[in-house]
């Protein structure tokens, strides 16, 4: 019966409806003092300034790793091509293959190949170039 408005009772006209005023208490909340405001201010900065730090730290390490490894890579081709270069030269100073370049040029082998060395007691010897 209280949720239909069909079934309530009609109200006689002279009847007043009487409005009650009441009063809230509204409790008003002191804000912050100034130096505590100032105090979390500057804890908020410092928590800033040391989370900057570490990530500027950590790129750093990460460009120096980057460095490393790029250093390492070169470092490797480096000694490939060393021992390669090590292996022409052994080629390239083959003492049969040096004779055949000279002969195919025209040269020939001297038939006094010797070289004098005077000594320092006025001696002179004589070296034979060949072996």
């Amino acid at each position: 019966m209280n949720g239909n408005l069909a079934m309530q009772p009609k109200r006689k006209p002279d009847q007043k409806t009487v409005i009650r005023e009441t009063k809230r208490v509204v409790v008003k909340r002191k804000s912050l003092p100034t130096q505590e405001k100032l105090l979390y201010l500057f804890s908020v900065v410092v928590v800033v300034a040391v989370l900057c730090a570490i990530l500027i730290r950590q790129t750093q390490i990460y460009d120096m790793s980057v460095n490393i490894k790029q250093m390492n890579n070169e470092y490797e081709s480096m000694n490939v091509e060393m021992i390669e270069l090590k292996r022409q030269v052994e080629m390239l100073s083959n003492p049969e293959r040096i004779r055949k370049l000279a002969e195919e040029q025209g040269m020939a082998v001297a038939e006094d190949a010797g070289i004098t060395v005077k000594t320092s007691d006025g001696t002179a010897s004589a070296m034979n170039a060949n072996r």
